[in-house]
């Protein structure tokens, strides 16, 4: 049977995603993110309503702008659909709850930090700071968000999670500088850190902040042998980390803490 809702969800998934796409091109130049209009890179010509519907326009002029045929980065495809389905998975796994749309939110902030991140080396303070204090506040609105429902512990678990998510790759990244003589960690990773922990609470920021170096490694060693080149972007890495403790931080930290005889 066809799910309307989800299909809903897709839809507004993928006009979200258009918007992200926006904030990957214009948030690392300090661009506002509203004004102006879409416009084409190359010809600097407005995009019509009809060539900006995520997914079809895409397809209709071949990957190509209508009016100088300039090629349009597949990326803008892929991140419509990244966050078309992720809006999906979500709803399915959290169903029509006030907590959907924090992790709605928090999601579509990791998309903007790991492309960002990719192509510029940097994460935004937009999405970072901005995704903290709008983690906070949503924490104190929907306590259940951290498995109370005291508006005043959901705001105290959040601000720990901001400290401890932080705080945790900020002494990584003192540790890596003494051993390694050179900076190791970046601010931005650091305060997109606080940014999960606010959305997820400090066990699972902790979590995250684990699983990010096994992808990172594996990567880091990809690039290396390819490249030589021994600087990655981690945002990605801390992403990654971040929706897995999402989906499995119970789970997983039940299997950690048997493990040491705790559970």
């Amino acid at each position: 049977m066809i799910d309307i809702c989800a299909i809903l969800v897709f839809i507004f998934g993928a006009i979200i995603g258009s918007f992200l796409n926006v904030c990957i091109v214009r948030m690392p130049h300090e661009k506002s993110v509203v004004t102006p209009r879409s416009h084409c890179v190359k010809c600097k010509k407005t995009i019509p309503w009809y060539d900006n519907i995520p997914f079809v326009s895409f397809i209709v002029l071949r990957g190509k702008c209508r009016f100088c045929g300039t090629k349009i980065s597949f990326r803008y495809f892929l991140i419509e659909l990244l966050a078309a389905c992720s809006f999906v998975v979500l709803y399915g796994y959290f169903g029509p709850n006030a907590i959907l749309i924090p992790y709605l939110i928090m999601v579509s902030g990791l998309i903007v930090a790991t492309f960002v991140d990719i192509e510029h080396r940097i994460i935004p303070d937009e999405i970072s700071i901005g995704g903290a204090a709008v983690g906070l506040i949503l924490s104190i609105l929907i306590p259940q968000l951290h498995g109370t429902d005291s508006f005043l512990w959901g705001g105290v678990r959040s601000l720990v999670g901001i400290l401890v998510g932080g705080g945790s790759i900020y002494i990584m990244g003192l540790i890596g500088d003494f051993i390694f003589k050179k900076e190791s960690m970046g601010g931005g990773d650091v305060k997109l850190m606080a940014m999960i922990g606010a959305f997820l609470g400090w066990q699972s920021a902790l979590l995250a902040f684990f699983i990010a170096p096994f992808f990172g490694a594996i990567f880091g060693i990809i690039v290396k042998i390819r490249t030589k080149e021994s600087l990655i972007p981690y945002g990605p890495f801390l992403a990654i980390g971040a929706i897995i403790a999402l989906f499995f931080s119970q789970p997983l930290i039940a299997w950690i803490m048997s493990g040491y005889g705790l559970y």
